[in-house]
């Protein structure tokens, strides 16, 4: 999980590169993280259900030299644009495949433990990947020689690292028993129509990305021209701190997300990424990158606390033999998120994004207070 989250989130550092040199356009930036996008939804969707029935080693394994594969797509790709989607679609393809069945497959290796252990061992993996991938192709995109194709080498050192352990790991989920639900009637997830789910989960989602895209997809576009020729090192920098915090403040939502608990660790993140909202929008306003930094702490605490507030809620209510299926439901609806920075830009034409990100701001706590209105009255 580390390795392919690692391979998803590596080309966020690179793209100042491809504007830079290549002459990218920002239409085809965001071309390239949306064709990721929906790729990501769709096998997810459809390979979430699959693993429920037919097991999670059967997806998880093959996604990690997918992933691979995507890494050497954006290698060739130096010069050629078809390459480059290519590439971030076959890396959507294998975040698919993993996250779902992954988290599953993780909670279910983690039996022996307490019950939020799972979802707490799969977000820290998820939440690392993402972090160390475009630090890692920010510091070689910016010193090393032909940065649009080493960048990427460290990802397929890492994944190889990791072949032994996914091959290694034993296989979860036992075969389907007699008369249940064959692949077309899962697809539909029946959890997913459970009242808890509709109102205590979903609001709460589509922030738990939306926090990180507005980090390190906002916040260095417009402020990366104030570091003076280090914009990549200083867009792996909000990279850093954002899911440094996320990892760092997992282990506290232990504490804060217990069942018998109306307010816990999503609902504190989502106050958290309101407030990291709030405080982009002072440093967008006043064009400081070093209060955007305070925005991407609040922002990255804000998102690993929803994340793993959301996973552990879902999987309360999810039965084991749904379990990957209502995982993917839940990791769907927090991508929604990531259209938040193309949504923004859309609409700057009408009002400067302090505004928006104040309106942000209100529209998340909208959410908190009908999210945990619903917990209380669950």
């Amino acid at each position: 999980m580390f390795a392919v989250a690692w391979g998803a989130n590596q080309f966020v550092s690179t793209l100042v590169v491809y504007q830079s040199e290549r002459g990218l356009s920002i239409a085809t930036g965001d071309g390239l993280y949306g064709i990721y996008a929906v790729a990501l939804i769709a096998t997810m969707l459809l390979s979430g259900p699959a693993a429920d029935l037919w097991g999670r080693a059967r997806f998880v394994r093959p996604a990690l030299a997918l992933s691979m594969l995507g890494s050497v797509l954006l290698m060739l790709g130096d010069h050629c644009v078809g390459l480059l989607f290519a590439g971030r679609f076959v890396a959507g393809v294998a975040s698919g495949m993993v996250f779902a069945a992954g988290t599953a497959w993780v909670k279910e290796l983690s039996a022996c433990a307490a019950a939020e252990a799972g979802p707490r061992r799969a977000a820290i993996a998820l939440s690392a990947g993402f972090g160390a991938g475009p630090m890692a192709t920010g510091v070689v995109a910016q010193w090393a020689p032909h940065p649009l194709v080493t960048a990427y080498m460290p990802h397929l050192i890492v994944s190889i690292a990791a072949l032994p352990g996914v091959l290694w790991a034993p296989e979860t989920a036992g075969p389907a028993p007699s008369g249940a639900p064959g692949y077309a009637a899962r697809l539909r997830v029946p959890a997913a129509r459970r009242r808890r789910f509709l109102t205590v989960v979903v609001p709460a989602a589509p922030w738990v990305f939306a926090a990180p895209s507005l980090a390190f997809a906002v916040q260095p576009a417009l402020l990366g021209d104030r570091v003076h020729g280090y914009a990549i090192v200083y867009s792996a920098l909000i990279v850093a701190v954002t899911l440094g915090t996320g990892i760092a403040v997992q282990p506290f939502a232990r504490r804060l997300d217990r069942p018998d608990r109306t307010v816990g660790a999503s609902a504190i993140g989502l106050a958290l990424i309101g407030a990291g909202a709030l405080v982009a929008a002072l440093a967008i306003g006043q064009s400081d990158p070093w209060t955007a930094v305070v925005a991407a702490a609040l922002l990255g605490g804000g998102y690993g606390l929803s994340l793993i507030g959301g996973l552990v809620e879902t999987q309360r209510i999810a039965a084991p033999s749904e379990l990957a299926g209502l995982t993917a439901v839940y990791y769907s609806l927090t991508y929604v998120g990531f259209v938040l920075p193309l949504m923004l830009a859309e609409a700057h034409a009408v009002a400067g994004y302090p505004t928006m990100l104040v309106a942000v701001a209100a529209l998340i706590a909208l959410s908190l207070a009908t999210s945990v209105h619903a917990a209380s009255s669950a």
